[in-house]
């Protein structure tokens, strides 16, 4: 017996179009129907593709900034061990 997964994988084109649909006006349930996917996957569509408008006046999706955080900590990181490594270079 395998232990894969069973059930339908969608690229990321494939669900970026279904969340312009629901922008436009479509509603959840008419997708669903249309391309036979779950409602509560669409719900998880929108929420990682739909972007959010920033006061600049540019946009980011939630995936986006979830990606910039983890970058953003890993500079945080990179910066101490930086510092750490000037004070040991100093004291010599």
């Amino acid at each position: 017996m395998s232990n894969q997964k069973h059930g339908k994988r969608y690229n990321d084109d494939f669900r970026k179009m279904v969340v312009d649909l629901y922008c436009s006006g479509q509603t959840v349930r008419e997708l669903s129907s249309e391309y036979g996917v779950s409602e509560v996957t669409i719900y998880a569509w929108i929420k990682k593709f739909n972007p959010v408008e920033l006061e600049d006046g540019s946009s980011v999706t939630p995936d986006d900034y979830a990606n910039m955080q983890k970058e953003m900590f890993k500079l945080q990181q990179e910066n101490e061990i930086l510092k750490k490594a000037m004070a040991i270079f100093a004291k010599k």
